[in-house]
């Protein structure tokens, strides 16, 4: 049963798709090698613009006063 698991296993390495990297794959683990405390950055300036909380009550007023835009803006109201 080994036997014919092995000669399985090599029939199909042979047919394994060799490992793909992007040069965009290989620029990225390069520059993260280079500069290892850019993903701590990238944390702090997500942090900034996305990562807080939301005030709900705020939302809800800010959507209940918008105003409807007519289809065309440019054309007078009819």
């Amino acid at each position: 049963m080994a036997a014919q698991e092995s000669r399985l296993s090599r029939f199909l390495d042979e047919f394994k798709q060799k490992s793909y990297e992007s040069e965009f794959t290989k620029f990225v683990r390069e520059l993260k090698q280079q500069r290892p405390q850019l993903e701590a950055e990238q944390r702090k300036s997500r942090a900034i613009w996305w990562d807080h909380a939301q005030d709900l009550d705020k939302l809800e007023r800010e959507k209940e006063s918008r105003v409807r835009q007519q289809a065309y803006v440019y054309q007078n109201k009819v």
